[in-house]
């Protein structure tokens, strides 16, 4: 018989993922393209490196979501598989890398996300706003999200990513209030906030995501729904917490797919454009239909009729 591990003198028990939880291998010639993509352009993709479940789908599709400067983060997130440490120097040829690998998928709707790098002086917005500019002026057809980081609420870094006009801006609280400073180590709830609120006063379509799992209640979730529909942000995403190895934060329970249904309806009944609800929903996941304002409040307002 296997003894179950004991931990602070508590015996640890393992939750069993449920079957809700399980996703196909990745597999097809679409997904062996754009991996030699990411792999030939020596691209950093968050689809790797933050482990993503729905990656064999989205590549599959010809579709990924890229990680600019650099795959080491200057912060140390509980929930995160990124690396923790110091980062390589900025590379400043990155955004024509980018552009050019979105430009060879042939891509309809790309994402970008980063790593924090709070040790540069700019944070970073300055690739930023290169690689968005790099990207629309090579792929004019394409739209475009970007998932950034807090910057800190500095508005002259918050500026730069306006200025560039992508489509979608996301910026993910991750978390409730209580747990986050357990969960966003060196993050700030009420400042990621501000950073949300001051892309709406700069014209961005704003986007965040909530994971659920990790200790929060039910009424925890809703007020932080309700603080960021207070913050103006237009579109949500919510999904599972999954553990990425042993040394991240553990999985507090797996939320059953109708949690996710009534959050979706408390989202749309909040006034949120579009909810994106489900255990396996990620903050790229379907976000090409994010771009498109008021799809998802359409489709929710006919499913009500039928």
């Amino acid at each position: 018989m296997t003894e179950l591990p004991v931990i602070d003198g508590v015996v640890e028990q393992k939750i069993q993922k449920p079957n809700w939880l399980r996703v196909k291998l990745p597999i097809g010639e679409e997904y062996k393209h754009v991996r030699n993509l990411v792999d030939q352009h020596k691209l950093h993709t968050i689809c790797e490196s933050g482990n993503c479940p729905n990656m064999g789908e989205c590549w599959g599709e010809g579709t990924a979501t890229f990680m600019i400067l650099g795959n080491i983060c200057t912060r140390s997130c509980g929930f995160c598989a990124v690396a923790t440490g110091k980062p390589e120097p900025v590379d400043w040829n990155e955004p024509q890398r980018v552009a050019e690998a979105i430009h060879l998928m042939k891509v309809k709707h790309a994402v970008l996300t980063s790593v924090d790098r709070d040790e540069l002086a700019d944070q970073g917005s300055i690739i930023w706003y290169n690689t968005i500019k790099a990207v629309k002026a090579l792929n004019p057809s394409t739209t475009l999200e970007t998932l950034i980081p807090d910057f800190r609420a500095d508005k002259d870094c918050i500026q730069r990513v306006i200025e560039a006009a992508p489509e979608v801006v996301s910026h993910n609280i991750e978390t409730v209030e209580r747990l986050t400073k357990q969960v966003r180590i060196q993050a700030k709830y009420w400042r990621s906030m501000e950073t949300l609120r001051t892309l709406k006063e700069g014209g961005m379509r704003t986007k965040s995501g909530i994971m659920l799992g990790l200790g929060e209640t039910k009424e925890e979730v809703i007020q932080t729904m309700q603080d960021l529909r207070d913050s103006y942000v237009d579109v949500i995403t919510i999904g599972q917490y999954l553990q990425p190895t042993k040394k991240h934060l553990r999985v507090d329970r797996f939320v059953h797919p109708d949690e996710f249904k009534e959050l979706r309806e408390i989202g749309y009944t909040m006034g949120f454009d579009y909810v994106e609800s489900g255990p396996l929903v990620r903050s790229s996941y379907h976000s090409e239909k994010h771009v498109i304002q008021g799809w998802g409040r359409a489709k929710w307002e006919e499913e009500k009729s039928i």
